[in-house]
């Protein structure tokens, strides 16, 4: 009764888990683990260096409070090439990033993370994080990786007061004025402009690396200052919820552990597949 009690009390975070509790963990969680993907860039005038890592730090603690899970230390090791003109940005090279988040997940593979949930906070990432989970066919794998992206939210949503709300605008600055409103200058909001500057004069068909910097040279997209706490509250209540709705769903699922031990099968001898 009382391994019962204490399995039921077991704390989520990886990194406050005693070895013999981690085992109890893994099981509790069916083998799925979180990892938390933020950055450290520059978010306006007004937002910490790390914003991104810790909203989505936030949002998936309060989802795996409805969901359990194991979740992994802070992640910042990603994509932000077009803030290296920042003061603060840690921009690692595409090759360390890539070979760095392979071996993270390898890691977390061999202690029986066998369902990986990549829970991705930072915009920066939404190329890199699914050719990484593309990637993961290259090589034979005993588990499956998952990349958790925001959805749109529900219905009720408070009325926005800002047309561009991007990077360190309105709902990322109320997003931070709820997971660390203490880290929150809103009263610095309006020391920069936030304006697109629209510099580029190519057709929607051609894209170029420079695209950000040519409409957001400040790397600050909207104004902070609209930001509320109302806002805030409906967001993360609701980003919560859908990463632990994921969560539920990737617990469930048989499909893909089983179609992707067909495929590395099938993989070795390609020559053999039928036609």
């Amino acid at each position: 009764m009382l391994a019962a009690v204490v399995a039921q009390n077991l704390p989520a975070k990886w990194e406050e888990l005693t070895a013999a509790d981690f085992q109890k963990a893994i099981a509790k969680a069916q083998q799925t683990c979180v990892l938390p993907f933020g950055i450290i860039e520059k978010h306006g005038p007004q937002l910490p260096l790390g914003a991104d890592l810790i909203n989505v730090r936030y949002v998936t603690m309060h989802a795996v409070e409805q969901e359990y899970a194991v979740v992994f230390p802070e992640y910042y090791f990603g994509q932000i090439f077009e803030a290296k003109h920042e003061p603060g940005t840690m921009a690692y090279s595409a090759k360390l990033q890539l070979e760095l988040l392979q071996e993270t997940t390898d890691e977390m593979g061999r202690n029986g993370c066998k369902k990986i949930a990549i829970v991705n906070g930072h915009g920066g990432n939404n190329h890199l994080l699914p050719f990484f989970a593309q990637s993961q066919m290259a090589t034979p794998h005993d588990y499956v990786v998952y990349v958790v992206s925001r959805g749109a939210f529900p219905p009720g949503r408070p009325q926005m007061k800002t047309k561009t709300d991007s990077h360190a605008g309105e709902s990322e600055t109320a997003h931070t004025m709820i997971s660390r409103p203490d880290l929150v200058h809103q009263e610095r909001s309006g020391e920069e402009s936030g304006a697109d500057r629209n510099r580029l004069d190519l057709p929607q068909s051609v894209y170029t690396g420079i695209w950000w910097y040519a409409k957001f040279p400040d790397h600050y997209a909207g104004d902070g200052a609209a930001a509320t706490k109302e806002l805030g509250e409906f967001d993360v209540k609701a980003w919560a919820a859908s990463v632990a709705d994921a969560l539920r769903a990737i617990k469930a699922d048989q499909v893909s552990p089983r179609l992707q031990k067909e495929f590395f099968e099938g993989s070795k001898e390609p020559i053999k597949t039928k036609q």
